[in-house]
C-alpha cells in the first residue's frame, strides 16, 4: 500500500509540476527575450539624435562608435543607400522595415531594425544586432530552479504520502494480527484503534466482536459445565440403587464410576479456558481401551463382538480423548439402535496416509445415510449428534466419514482420519444405497 501510494503521488505531483512549470518556463524565455530587444531598442534611440542633425557617415561613425554597443553591434541605412556600420541583414529586409520597425533573425541572433524620419520625406533605418547569448541569458538558471522545484514537490509529496501510507499499513496491519490471534484462541487480544477514521471504526468494532466473543464463550462454557454438572444427581441415584454382591452388581458400579469419570472429564474440559492443540494420540490403543469399557455391556446383552487390526500402533493427529468419545458414539449407536444380541465388529485399517475405523453391525441398518450425517437429526428419538461428532473429527483432518452396507448384514461406519498433514480439503461423503430399516443418529 506504502508504494502504491507514493506511485499515486509522484504521478499526481508531476502532473501539477508539469502543467505550472511548463508554461511558466516559455514565459521565463519569453521574457529574457523581450529584454534583450528593449535593450536593443535603448541602443537605437542613443543614435536618433545624432541621425536627425547630420547624415554625414564620418559623423555617424563616430557616434555609433560612442554607443557602448559601438560599431560591432550598431548599424546605419541612409536614404540614398550608404551604410555606416557593420551590416548583418539584406537590402529587401532594409526595406521592407522602411515603414515601421521589425525583427530579423540572423545567425546566432536577432537584429532590430527602426526606421527614422529625416526631413524631405527621408527614412534612414537603424539596425541593431542582439546576440543569441542575450536572448537567452539567465533562462538556462530558471530553468534549472524550476526544474529543483518541480522534484522538490515530488519528493516532498512522496514522504508526505509515505507517512501517511505508513500510518494506514501500520493500522491495518495491527488489526489483522489482531484478528489472527483471535482466530488462532486468543480471546483476551485487543488493538488501540489508530489511523484513519474508517480504521479507527474497525478496531473499535473488533474490540466490541471480540469481548462478545469472549462472554459468549464463557457463558457456552458454563452453560456446558452446567448441564454436564447435573447429570451427577442420577448418577449417585443409581450407585445407591445398586446393591447386593455379585459380579454383575461389581461390574455395574465398575461403569458407574467409569461414567461419573468421564462426566468429570467433561466438566473439566468444559470449564478451560481453551483447548491446547492435540498431539495426536494411537489409535490402537484408543480402540482397545474403549472396547474394553463397553465389552462388559456386551457379554450382559450376549453380543459377539471383534476388533481386528488394533495389535499395532496406529497414531492419529487427533486428542485421544476426542477420538474416544467418536468410538464411544458409533459403539452406543450400536447398543442404542440394534437388538440384544445383536453381533458388531470393529475394524482398525492403515493406509497410505490414512487410518480408518470401521464400526459394522449386523442390525437393521440406516435408511437414510445423508440425513443420519447432518446435525441433530435423528429418526430413533435421540440427539442426532454422534454420527456428526464423528463427521467433524474426521473433517479437522482432512478425512471424512462414510456409510455403507457391512459384511456382517447391518451397517458400516467408516472413519478415515488423514496422518500425512495434509490440509482439510472440500467435504466428500461417499453414500451408496442403503437397505431402508431402521434409523439411528
Amino acid at each position: 500500500m506504502r508504494r502504491s501510494l507514493a506511485l499515486v503521488a509522484v504521478a499526481v505531483t508531476a502532473m501539477v509540476a508539469l502543467a505550472f512549470l511548463i508554461p511558466l518556463a516559455v514565459a521565463v524565455k519569453e521574457i529574457a527575450e523581450s529584454r534583450a530587444l528593449a535593450d536593443a531598442e535603448r541602443q537605437a534611440a542613443t543614435i536618433v539624435p545624432a541621425l536627425v542633425v547630420t547624415d554625414d557617415a564620418a559623423a555617424l561613425e563616430r557616434a555609433l562608435a560612442s554607443t557602448p554597443a559601438g560599431t560591432s553591434r550598431l548599424a546605419v541605412h541612409l536614404p540614398d543607400g550608404r551604410t555606416v556600420g557593420r551590416s548583418r541583414v539584406a537590402p529587401a529586409d532594409v526595406a521592407g522595415a522602411a515603414e515601421r520597425a521589425r525583427t530579423v533573425p540572423v545567425s546566432k541572433g536577432y537584429v532590430l531594425l527602426r526606421p527614422v524620419a529625416l526631413g524631405g520625406g527621408r527614412r534612414a533605418v537603424i539596425e541593431v544586432y542582439a546576440p543569441e547569448a542575450d536572448a537567452s541569458k539567465g533562462v538556462s538558471t530558471s530553468w534549472a530552479v524550476l526544474t529543483g522545484v518541480a522534484v522538490t514537490l515530488v519528493v516532498g509529496s512522496v514522504v508526505v504520502a509515505d507517512r501517511l501510507g505508513a500510518r494506514v499499513v501500520r493500522a491495518a496491519r495491527r488489526l489483522g494480527q489482531a484478528a489472527a490471534a483471535l482466530g488462532a484462541g486468543d480471546l483476551t487480544v485487543r488493538i488501540v484503534p489508530d489511523g484513519p477514521p474508517e480504521l479507527v471504526a474497525a478496531g473499535r468494532a473488533f474490540n466490541t466482536m471480540a469481548d462478545q466473543v469472549a462472554v459468549l464463550l464463557a457463558a457456552e462454557r458454563e452453560l456446558a459445565a452446567d448441564l454436564s454438572h447435573r447429570l451427577r444427581t442420577p448418577l449417585t441415584a443409581l450407585r445407591l440403587n445398586i446393591g447386593g454382591p455379585g459380579p454383575e452388581a461389581e461390574q455395574r458400579r465398575l461403569a458407574v464410576d467409569r461414567l461419573e469419570q468421564a462426566v468429570d472429564e467433561i466438566i473439566e474440559a468444559a470449564r478451560r479456558p481453551s483447548r491446547a492443540a492435540p498431539a495426536g494420540c494411537d489409535a490402537a490403543l484408543v480402540l482397545r481401551e474403549r472396547l474394553a469399557f463397553w465389552s462388559a455391556l456386551a457379554e450382559d446383552q450376549a453380543r459377539p463382538w471383534q476388533l481386528v487390526g488394533a495389535d499395532e500402533p496406529s497414531p492419529v493427529p487427533v486428542a485421544a480423548a476426542d477420538l474416544g468419545a467418536v468410538v464411544d458414539a458409533l459403539l452406543g449407536n450400536v447398543f442404542r439402535h440394534t437388538p440384544q444380541g445383536t453381533a458388531f465388529r470393529v475394524t482398525l485399517h492403515r493406509g497410505s496416509g490414512m487410518v480408518g475405523i470401521l464400526v459394522a453391525d449386523a442390525g437393521p441398518g440406516i435408511p437414510d445415510p445423508e440425513r443420519a450425517l447432518r446435525r441433530g437429526n435423528s429418526g430413533a428419538g435421540s440427539t442426532g449428534l454422534g454420527l456428526d461428532i464423528a463427521r467433524r473429527l474426521a473433517e479437522s483432518t482432512g478425512g471424512g466419514v462414510r456409510i455403507e452396507d457391512s459384511a456382517l448384514g447391518g451397517t458400516g461406519v467408516n472413519v478415515w482420519l488423514r496422518t500425512d498433514g495434509r490440509a482439510p480439503g472440500p467435504r466428500r461423503r461417499l453414500l451408496p444405497r442403503t437397505r431402508a430399516r431402521g434409523s439411528r443418529h
